[in-house]
């Protein structure tokens, strides 16, 4: 009986020190007692086991008695904006979940579509998973193109690709709209939505970003349309006149094709220097007639124009914002200037 009152005592010592409480009915003291039953005298074994039984009983009673006093403790909100040793009364009223707000990503791309949508371009959605047809081949890009290699993509083992500019759906848009050209109207539609590189990143470089992706299609089109429709939208999303131009580029589905560029606004100028006064914006270009062949349109008859540009690059431009990672980090103290 004194060997079974020490073990409870070392058992007791124990517990309180673990961690696991659980890890007590496995301590070695509470097993030599039940191993020691049958060295006991005959006549005493019934009364020795039944107090070992008892301590086991009692070591089942600690780690019940552990297991409520957690239950009943507080729990800990890890979403709350406090740290678990500030005191009920000096913790807001109403958590920041019940006063958000839209992302500012959202906002400026419902902006944007708005801006189109008064110029009488559809919205379309792009997918987040496409075939090699729609984001190479119909776009002018044969296989083997050497062109094909600017695009460092994310593949699926059967041949998918996680689309690289929102130019995969432009074969799409041809086709669902070319039955306007029949009926005199134009083919006019913007696509703006997530696209996929393997970038490395840093304050200018995302894997995942969004594109918005124009396209306008119609009789006698020409450089000058396409020059005045950037133009009209860009001085209304940077809400004042800016001055544009054009330097000639490469790309597969137009030709000619272009680099256009915007006068550095405002919010952004440094100098009066010609090397600070244009900023690169996007690529643009009368599309290709295999492109619209690829389609089912008449080249001979019909042309357009096509371009397509980050859209958090001209939402950084817009509000000066430095990093292109604070758009996905979640952090409160960006999103709340917003």
């Amino acid at each position: 009986m004194k060997e079974i009152e020490k073990a409870r005592k070392s058992l007791k010592s124990k517990f309180e020190k673990l961690d696991d409480k659980r890890a007590i009915l496995k301590e070695p003291e509470l097993k030599a007692l039940f191993d020691g039953i049958r060295e006991v005298e005959t006549e005493k074994r019934s009364e020795y086991g039944r107090a070992v039984n008892e301590l086991k009983l009692e070591v089942s009673s600690w780690l019940e008695e552990s297991s409520e006093k957690e239950d009943t403790a507080e729990s800990i909100d890890v979403t709350a904006p406090w740290d678990v040793n500030v005191s009920t009364q000096n913790r807001p009223e109403f958590l920041p979940a019940t006063q958000g707000g839209v992302h500012p990503l959202v906002n400026e791309i419902n902006y944007i579509c708005d801006v189109y949508e008064r110029m009488g371009f559809v919205v379309k959605e792009s997918r987040e998973i496409d075939d090699d047809y729609h984001m190479f081949e119909s776009l002018n890009f044969p296989e083997g193109h050497p062109a094909r290699d600017d695009y460092d993509t994310f593949m699926t083992d059967e041949g998918l690709i996680a689309p690289a500019h929102t130019s995969t759906m432009q074969n799409r848009i041809l086709q669902k709209y070319k039955a306007n050209l029949d009926k005199g109207l134009p083919i006019a539609a913007v696509v703006p939505d997530r696209v996929f590189r393997n970038e490395d990143l840093d304050a200018t470089h995302e894997h995942t970003f969004y594109q918005i992706e124009g396209v306008y299609v119609g009789e006698d089109i020409t450089v000058g349309n396409l020059i005045a429709t950037l133009s009209a939208f860009m001085n209304e999303y940077f809400g004042q006149e800016l001055k544009t131009k054009l330097q000639p580029f490469y790309f597969p589905f137009t030709e000619p094709s272009f680099e256009f560029a915007i006068e550095r606004p405002d919010a952004l100028k440094k100098d009066d220097s010609e090397e600070q006064k244009w900023l690169e914006l996007l690529g643009c270009g009368m599309i290709h007639p295999n492109v619209l062949s690829a389609a089912g349109i008449d080249p001979k008859k019909y042309s357009g124009f096509a371009w397509g540009n980050g859209i958090e690059r001209m939402v950084m431009m817009k509000h000066g914002i430095e990093d292109v990672r604070h758009f996905e980090s979640a952090n409160l103290k960006f999103l709340r200037q917003f």
